[in-house]
């Protein structure tokens, strides 16, 4: 009997992964369009003015200042519980867990490793770009302030931008960039839009960071949902390289296993009871059929050869005394003397 090398569970996800993708067919990857290229510069002027608003202390500073001495978490104390639980849909560890496995399936239903990159791709590019700048600038938060009025500028901390705003942004907002249909983009968008919105105003009603912060994490977290059509070519080729990797694995595991020959006929299991249910049958091959000439009777060979008497010349009819043969004279009859 013909065996098989058992398939282990990667094995398995690496064939579905294989497949023909089962994703729609006028499925479209976003481009940089001359759209979204001056929605990436309005996103990237406002970023900078941010930043330039806070550097010189101008109004925004002082509006900061102003929602800080405000205390929101002590105005409204009864929705302090909630908010607690709700800025956790902008924490790195919990929202990236719970959209990988979303992204996850979407990757074993359409077959391709491209939703998983590209999240992780949007999160590299966070790490990147907010991490630099938040430790670039070392802005501190409104519970460590030293100087009232003050910009609070390279002083050690880590909170300009705000990284649960832009985390929030980023990763809700890659469910809307990999939507498979206008639609579902449209309100995947708006969904993301008022989940990192909240997230934002959150952190400012817990005093965690300033207004300025939130506003700067939101153009961050634009940024990088703008520039990810620039890297779908790398999305693209990291896939390719993936599969690749994956196909050398296979060859380099199964390299030890000897080469199987062609088989030219059909292998047949030997029939139960036998005592040689691991030993290959091959099926005789049959010879193409004549037809006998119909004057002969079947051989031994068939299974009628028990069967007596076989009527000649391919008659159906029982032998009677009267009649004769085709195309023979008739025997004369005595005459009777009367």
């Amino acid at each position: 009997m013909r065996t098989e090398r058992s398939l282990t569970r990667l094995d398995r996800v690496f064939a579905r992964l294989d497949r023909e993708p089962e994703r729609p067919v006028h499925l479209d990857v976003p481009e940089m369009s001359r759209h979204r290229i001056a929605l990436f510069a309005g996103t990237l002027a406002f970023y900078l003015a941010i930043v330039w608003a806070v550097l010189i202390t101008s109004w925004l500073v002082r509006l900061d200042w102003q929602v800080m001495f405000f205390r929101p978490y002590q105005q409204w104390p009864e929705i302090h519980a909630f908010v607690d639980y709700y800025v956790v849909l902008g924490q790195r560890g919990p929202t990236a867990v719970m959209v990988a496995a979303w992204l996850g399936w979407r990757s074993w239903r359409q077959h391709t490793l491209r939703p998983l990159l590209a999240l992780g791709v949007s999160l590299l590019l966070l790490n990147v770009t907010v991490g630099a700048a938040k430790y670039g600038m070392g802005r501190l938060g409104p519970h460590y302030a030293t100087t009232i009025g003050s910009n609070e500028m390279w002083a050690g901390g880590d909170i300009f931008p705000s990284g649960h705003t832009a985390n929030a942004v980023v990763t809700w907002g890659i469910l809307a960039y990999l939507a498979s249909t206008p639609r579902a983009r449209r309100w995947l968008s708006a969904l993301s839009a008022v989940v990192s919105l909240g997230v934002g105003m959150s952190t400012v009603y817990l005093g965690t960071h300033w207004l300025s912060d939130v506003l700067l994490g939101w153009a961050a977290g634009l940024l990088i949902l703008l520039a990810l059509p620039w890297f779908e070519p790398l999305i693209t080729r990291a896939e390719v390289r993936i599969l690749d990797l994956r196909d050398r694995w296979f060859a380099r595991r199964g390299r030890p296993e000897p080469a199987k020959e062609p088989v030219s006929v059909p292998v047949a299991p030997a029939p139960l009871g036998s005592g040689r249910e691991d030993t290959p049958v091959r099926e005789p091959v049959a010879a193409p059929r004549t037809r006998a000439p119909v004057h002969l009777a079947p051989g031994p060979h068939t299974t009628r050869s028990d069967r007596t008497p076989v009527t000649p010349a391919g008659s159906r009819r029982p032998p009677h005394a009267d009649r004769h043969p085709r195309n023979t004279a008739p025997a004369a009859r005595p005459l009777s003397g009367g």
